[in-house]
Formats: structure tokens, C-alpha cells, sequence
């Protein structure tokens, strides 16, 4: 932190240090896509790490995940599963909300960040499954304790502008799982890049119709299912629409006095990717 000649710093200037700190620490990590499916919500990170998750769960229902720095966001971790347990048992389990739980941490966040010498490197995400799609909510919150209530996506992490950019061309409501996550993974591919192998991702899932427990950690041989479904659902769809091109092609070839449809621009989207 700069201290100006004389040893006097002002307020804005001590946040907007303690905010441009944060934000290189975050920068640092690789982001985290969460997004609802069509029968909850999904979780996708590049970790390499098996002992160290950016993704888990919290209560019954509820999801959290998280970039910056591994210990700081552990410990958020760890004060939510406690928030959610003791307000668990002394009310009922229905009374811990996601809601709820991003206000605890932008509570502990907001005041770490104006207090604290060192603000937290994290930004993380509570996601809440709900009966019905139009229940789910997902909740971003920043190293500063500012609370953003997401619409179907969220994505944390130091390329989080890029990454939300891609998946927005992706996206689109009641996406089965496989393609679901093959859209994530594709927008956490560097253009031109290759795709991490099925051992350096981290994917779970609040799936809605689970009983008791929403979350589900995928791994092994039922996340190979899952990215093998996602290879042929996206060649199933793609290329009906190449062989089409052809027909219409070979039908004008031998029909030189008739002309094919012209398709009006915009109604194939090529980069969808479902």
C-alpha cells in the first residue's frame, strides 16, 4: 500500500489500494463457471488438485465455490457450513437459505475489507437449487462484500470478462447436462487452446432431483460418461445441419433451374455450440 510523503493516507486511497491488491490475487486464479441446467445447477473448474477443492457443499441444498487464495476461502467455507448447521438445528433446515448465506459472507467480507490491514484475495459464488428452475438462485459476492444475485450464470475468477463472454454465446435456458457442460468447458478454453483432461476439472452439481441432499460431486468414470454425451449430443447436432448444406447443394447441382432456399441471416447460430 502507498503511503503519500508525510505518512497520511486518505480513505479512498487506502480502499482503492486495498481493492487493487485483492483484485491481482484473484487474477492469479483460473475462474469457475456455475450455471443452471435444465434439472439444476452446475458447477465447472480447472483444478488440478485433489485434495484441494474450489467447490462444495454447505447444506442440503445449497453450493459454494470459490477463487483467490485456498486458505481465506476455506475458512468462509467452513463459517457457512457452521452459520447453516446451528440455524439448522435450532429453527428448521429450511430456514438456511442461499440468501441468507450471502448475506453472512458479505457481512464477514465487507468487514474484513474496511477493517482489516489485508483484505481476503477471493470472490465466490452460493448457488441454491430450488423445486422449480424459476427457484434456483445463485449469488455472486465480491472480496469487498458486494452481493450480485445472478440470472442463470455466474462466473468467478481473473479471466471472469472473457469467460462470461464466451458462455454467453452458449448459454441458453434448459440445457441438458452433457450439453451444459460441454458449454462451460468450452468457455473456459482459451480460444485455440485444448481443453484441461478429465483429471485436472472439478464438476458437481445441485441436482434438483436428488432426495435430501442436492449436491453431487461427478468423478471418474460417471464424469467420462458425461463428457463422452456431451462430445456426441454437440457432433449430433452440428453435423445434420453440414449434410443438409450438402443436399441442398447437390439438389441445385441437378436441378440447375430451380434455386435452393436462401436461409435469412441469423438463423444459424454456428456458435452455439449445442
Amino acid at each position: 500500500m502507498s503511503i503519500p510523503f508525510g505518512g497520511y493516507a486518505s480513505p479512498e486511497q487506502i480502499m482503492r489500494d486495498r481493492a487493487e491488491y485483492a483484485r491481482k490475487g484473484i487474477a492469479r486464479g483460473r475462474s469457475v463457471v456455475v450455471m443452471q441446467y435444465a434439472d439444476g445447477i452446475l458447477f465447472v473448474a480447472p483444478n488440478p488438485s485433489k485434495a484441494l477443492h474450489k467447490i462444495s457443499e454447505i447444506y442440503d441444498r445449497i453450493g459454494f465455490a470459490a477463487v483467490g487464495r485456498y486458505n481465506e476461502f476455506e475458512s468462509l467455507r467452513l463459517a457457512g457450513i457452521r452459520y447453516a448447521d446451528i440455524n439448522g438445528y435450532t429453527f428448521n433446515r429450511t430456514d438456511v437459505t442461499g440468501r441468507g448465506l450471502a448475506n453472512l459472507y458479505a457481512q464477514h467480507l465487507g468487514m474484513i475489507f474496511t477493517e482489516s490491514i489485508k483484505s481476503f484475495e477471493v470472490e465466490i459464488v452460493v448457488a441454491e437449487v430450488g423445486e422449480a428452475a424459476e427457484d434456483d438462485q445463485i449469488y455472486r459476492i465480491t472480496f469487498d462484500g458486494s452481493v450480485f444475485d445472478e440470472q442463470g450464470m455466474a462466473v468467478i475468477g481473473g479471466q471472469a470478462e472473457a469467460v462470461g463472454g464466451r458462455l454467453k454465446e452458449r448459454y441458453s435456458e434448459g440445457l441438458p447436462l452433457p450439453q451444459a457442460l460441454d458449454a462451460a468447458l468450452a468457455a473456459l478454453t482459451e480460444p485455440g487452446g485444448e481443453r484441461p483432461p478429465v483429471t485436472q476439472i472439478e464438476v458437481a452439481v445441485l441436482d434438483r432431483g436428488r432426495e435430501h441432499r442436492k449436491f453431487l460431486r461427478l468423478t471418474g468414470p460417471r464424469l467420462e460418461k458425461l463428457l463422452e454425451a456431451a462430445k456426441e449430443s454437440q457432433g449430433g447436432v452440428r453435423q445434420p445441419a453440414a449434410e443438409e448444406v450438402q443436399t441442398e447443394q447437390a439438389q441445385a447441382e441437378q436441378a440447375p433451374g430451380t434455386a435452393p432456399p436462401i436461409a435469412p441471416d441469423g438463423d444459424i447460430d454456428t456458435g452455439s455450440g449445442e
